[in-house]
């Protein structure tokens, strides 16, 4: 059976117009020091390679007769692999990763005009690896210079993100099975939080918790930055500081998503801190439950990605109308966008080695008409209420509340498939859970 990496790349080289494709990985980032961030390949380059050393380059050479794929690696120094690991060096990397050829990365810039000669186009991202784009683009405008000497030079360069985003969209079934993975160590980390919710506790404790139990079972540590937001905190929708106590009578919002082999998973549940929703929080959740059915209905093959946004608002919409937070009908809400106010984000993205995975969310050339789901696509979807603290326009038992709930849905060819079913969300699972622990 051939390597699904070197399948990847066949399919990239199939879908190219000719040329060269350079495709770098991230580079190793110092966090302050000579302290360095933990490392994270590029996604593309990872997806291609399934190598996770920094520093690397692979190089796709379209028609190339003595090779088409090229890697360009850090080789194999005793010296620094005490301090740093061990590497696969140049000598391996052609049998454990199926590439063409090989070469220490310092020759990069040396093999460069060789292999751009003639190439058209040159399809690199730019803005990603400025270490590596400035010489990149400066040889190619030396190259054209010098034209009348027989090296032809690439003409256009062009962006390789589309391509691959619309490749990595399709999930095949190894890169499903991980994903079912990260989202089974998601859901118990998940529970484990609910379980030593209690006031008093603080929200880095929570936070503390659920990445301990990522890392216990072998995940490489959270998709993201984890929000743990009790309180009015959960109205911000981004919020990372974690370091508030938890109060009785609150909420607790947590946004968290375990990461293995690169594969995100994402979920959100809001929980009552004392063990019981009061009146207003369960009237809250009960709407955004609701929404989140709905939406997660319409997550089958054929239907339009727009819809599951658009019948959640609908839902929300409707609810907000019954605790009278909104006027009007729900058409006159929806028309004039008067619930962003309270729901202002989308319900759902594309999710895979990128938390906002790669992938178009409107058909190609078109900026209007959104796409169709599909089989082997996962998406989240997570509506939401958020009631700011200090909105003195709506009653204060509705003041400081944020609820969103998020699940992953993969859609399959007879429907859809909840990758997060497992972690808990009606009100009377979530209230028999809190504090239990």
């Amino acid at each position: 059976m051939e390597n699904v990496h070197v399948a990847r790349r066949r399919r990239l080289l199939a879908a190219m117009e000719g040329g060269v494709a350079v495709i770098p990985t991230a580079a190793a980032k110092h966090r302050n020091g000579d302290a360095e961030y933990r490392f994270r390949p590029d996604s593309d380059f990872w997806w291609l390679t399934g190598f996770h050393e920094p520093d690397a380059v692979l190089l796709l050479c379209k028609g190339r007769p003595d090779g088409e794929q090229l890697l360009f690696l850090q080789p194999r120094q005793r010296d620094q692999e005490i301090w740093t690991g061990r590497r696969l060096g140049v000598e391996r990397a052609v049998e454990r990763l199926g590439v063409d050829a090989a070469f220490p990365i310092g020759e990069l810039q040396a093999q460069l005009p060789k292999l751009l000669r003639g190439a058209e186009p040159l399809y690199f991202k730019t803005g990603a690896r400025p270490d590596l784009e400035r010489p990149l683009l400066d040889l190619v405008a030396t190259l054209r210079t010098r034209v009348r000497e027989g090296n032809p030079a690439p003409e256009r360069i062009v962006d390789p993100t589309p391509l691959l985003a619309e490749m990595r969209l399709h999930k095949d079934a190894g890169e499903l099975a991980t994903m079912r993975e990260a989202a089974a160590i998601t859901c118990d980390a998940h529970v484990a939080a609910m379980r030593a919710t209690r006031p008093g506790v603080t929200e880095h404790a929570i936070e503390a918790l659920v990445e301990h139990e990522f890392r216990r079972r072998g995940a490489n540590g959270p998709a993201y930055t984890t929000i743990a937001a009790s309180g009015a905190n959960a109205t911000i929708l981004h919020y990372i500081q974690n370091d508030c106590a938890l109060k009785a009578g609150e909420l607790m919002l947590l946004d968290a998503g375990a990461e293995v082999a690169c594969y995100a998973a994402d979920v959100t549940r809001t929980w009552p801190i004392s063990g019981r929703y009061s009146p207003p929080q369960r009237r809250v959740v009960e709407i955004v439950l609701e929404a989140q059915r709905r939406s997660i209905d319409c997550v089958r093959p054929g239907r339009c990605f727009q819809e599951a946004h658009d019948v959640a608002v609908r839902a929300l919409v409707e609810g907000l109308l019954e605790l009278k937070l909104l006027t009007g009908s729900v058409e006159e809400a929806i028309a004039s966008k008067a619930f962003r106010r309270f729901y202002m984000h989308r319900t759902g993205h594309w999710l895979g080695l990128d938390v906002h995975d790669a992938g178009a969310y409107f058909v190609p050339r078109s900026t209007t008409q959104h796409r169709d789901l599909a089989p082997g696509m996962v998406v989240t979807v997570e509506p939401g209420l958020y009631f700011a603290e200090d909105d003195t326009t709506i009653p204060a038992e509705y003041r400081g509340i944020g609820v969103r709930i998020e699940d992953d849905v993969l859609v399959t060819p007879e429907g859809h498939e909840v990758l997060t079913a497992a972690c808990p969300k009606e009100i009377a699972a979530v209230e028999a859970l809190v504090g239990s622990g």
